[in-house]
């Protein structure tokens, strides 16, 4: 199978995780992490069901496959994501040391690898290649639905600080 099938492989599996995370009402984001003997780790937003906010779904593929190989570094490693990683999970892709991002569509408020180039600004003494765009409409088509059905019913959540402040 050649790359192009590969990807588009690995990342309809992390379009039906996504698809797990709408249905628990989560930001539906879905990741898999693929080594050379396959998947190796996979993960969907936990945020509100796990009252984490490091439950990224990018997070959770990287854990259950450092898990699984007994090593928090995982070079050779892909990792697929339905939506550019954000900051933190960037950090965490650097400090596994993982080979190749692939990722579906751009983030553009929160997208910390393209969108907001951290990369570029600092000196990091590790990188790994990028490929965006693998099933862009289906995975950006996610975001927007749960969006939009959010905005329908009212249930776009306020934040603790706005609960608070009451506003």
């Amino acid at each position: 199978m050649e790359q192009n099938e590969l990807d588009n492989a690995f990342m309809y599996r992390a379009l039906e995780l996504a698809d797990e995370s709408f249905e628990a009402g989560e930001v539906p984001v879905g990741a898999v992490l693929v080594g050379a003997d396959g998947i190796l780790g996979e993960g969907r937003n936990r945020l509100l069901e796990t009252n984490d906010p490091t439950a990224h779904a990018e997070m959770l593929a990287l854990r259950q496959g450092a898990q699984n190989i007994g090593n928090y570094r995982l070079p050779g490693c892909t990792l697929y994501v339905t939506i550019e990683p954000c900051l933190m999970c960037f950090g965490a892709l650097t400090h596994a040391r993982i080979n190749r991002l692939v990722f579906g569509a751009r983030e553009p408020k929160a997208g910390a690898v393209v969108s907001f180039r951290p990369s570029a600004e600092m000196n990091l003494n590790h990188q790994f290649s990028v490929t965006e765009g693998v099933l862009a409409e289906e995975c950006a088509s996610r975001m927007g639905s749960f969006f939009a059905t959010r905005r329908r019913s009212g249930r776009m959540k306020k934040t603790p600080s706005a609960e608070l402040s009451g506003t």
